[in-house]
């Protein structure tokens, strides 16, 4: 019994040693386009007007339905999840969605933003953070497992600044 434990350990050290592990890089988004088409559509979306260093999209996505929604998923420079997602929603719904069910309200908090001062403060107990604001009649919440400072900083970014196609 012994000996076959230590050739199977053998077996998979030899296998470690002559394997390469690919690397695999997410695609990088451009989401300054999609932010371009929505507007030429006549609606005026809440974006980042540039993301921080190493940051970058992953994922953007618009649905056109009875209630335009638009998303970003983001990949922060230390590899946390970051978030943007505006819809004509209750926040109520979002916040269960987007940060979590157990998520408790904090206190609001003033940022220097484009778009809008305040902005309500969501944490849930498993470490995500959500800043929620109303813009032009629409939620806007970013989100996300990333260090509430970074998020903050994300709101800061945000504009509805026609883009240039």
């Amino acid at each position: 019994m012994i000996v076959l434990v230590l050739v199977v350990l053998g077996i998979v050290v030899f296998r470690g040693t002559f394997r390469n592990t690919p690397e695999y890089e997410p695609d990088h988004v451009d989401y300054r386009s999609l932010v371009v088409s929505i507007q030429q559509a006549g609606l005026t979306p809440a974006y980042p007007a540039a993301l921080p260093d190493g940051w970058y999209v992953k994922d953007a996505s618009f649905d056109t339905g009875e209630r335009p929604a638009l998303d970003l998923a983001m990949t922060t420079a230390d590899d946390h999840f970051a978030g943007l997602h505006e819809e004509d929603e209750d926040l109520a719904e979002l916040v269960d969605t987007y940060v979590g069910t157990d998520a408790t309200e904090g206190e609001p908090v003033a940022l220097d933003s484009a778009v809008a001062s305040r902005w309500r403060t969501f944490s849930d107990p498993g470490g995500d953070h959500g800043y929620a604001a109303e813009v032009s009649g629409q939620t806007v919440l970013v989100y996300g497992s990333a260090p509430q400072d970074e998020l903050e900083t994300l709101v800061e970014s945000l504009t509805t600044a026609p883009l240039k196609p």
